[in-house]
């Protein structure tokens, strides 16, 4: 497989075998994962990782009960994490200022580089991976199960364990959609249009649109899968707790 199949044609793995993943294989890769970019060698991040059944069924709900966190050898949650950080300044005569929403979002960065790192090591390795975009939503009750610490916040999770099955091919908006030369040039709602056309043709997205009643692809994404009461609601929960985790 050449550099360009293994990203084109990588996939979100939902479904897994019962095959277990040594623990010394989970240290290889939370190790690679270090490696990835930090701001200021700070690595402001941890991951949590839960193996027994009696932990996911607690997880669950908290990710809306999606299969892959029961059905997974492994759940990793990914953790915006200052204390350790803190605590060090404070032991070595320091007097840290990473109590704000600038160090929040540093540590943010960093745990999601260190969690893609991770994820492309595992991929890699012929693992497969789901991230659970739910993390953010319920992350103070993800706090008390993994009893998180002041100043560390859930951030993102993968599930992980061996793919069973090859995962489904989404489809992406082509590079043109994404990328700008020098400046960013705004589009022109003919150019949002196309951008779009060939995601809102395929096969499964006419089908989400015909199983929820709706007239288009986008009013299933405004109306049904991540409406204004929820992004709202969910912002509230997790402001909040940050507040309450001391940024």
């Amino acid at each position: 497989m050449t550099h360009k199949d293994f990203f084109e044609n990588r996939r979100t793995i939902r479904k897994y075998t019962h095959r277990h993943i040594e623990d010394s294989v989970i240290e290889e890769l939370v190790s690679e994962a270090s490696h990835a970019p930090t701001t200021g060698n700070m690595q402001v991040y941890s991951v949590v990782c839960t193996r027994s059944a009696e932990v996911k069924e607690l997880l669950a709900p908290c990710h809306f009960n999606q299969p892959s966190v029961t059905g997974c050898d492994v759940v990793l949650t990914f953790c915006a994490d200052f204390n350790r950080f803190t605590r060090w300044c404070e032991l070595r005569g320091a007097d840290p200022g990473y109590d704000n929403f600038q160090s929040f979002m540093t540590a943010v960065l960093d745990t999601v580089i260190f969690a893609q790192q991770l994820c492309t090591a595992a991929e890699m390795r012929g693992l497969g991976c789901c991230y659970l975009g739910t993390t953010t939503y319920n992350a103070p009750k993800i706090a008390e199960i993994l009893r998180l610490p002041k100043l560390v916040v859930p951030v993102t999770t993968l599930t992980l364990g061996y793919p069973d099955g090859r995962g489904v091919d989404v489809g992406r908006l082509p590079v043109s959609a994404v990328m700008h030369h020098e400046q960013y040039a705004n589009y022109t709602d003919e150019q949002i249009l196309d951008l779009y056309a060939e995601k809102e043709a395929r096969d499964d997205s006419r089908r989400f649109v015909e199983e929820n009643g709706k007239e288009t692809l986008a009013q299933v994404f405004t109306d049904i899968r991540y409406t204004r009461e929820a992004n709202e609601h969910f912002s509230r929960v997790y402001e909040e707790f940050i507040k309450e985790q001391g940024f």
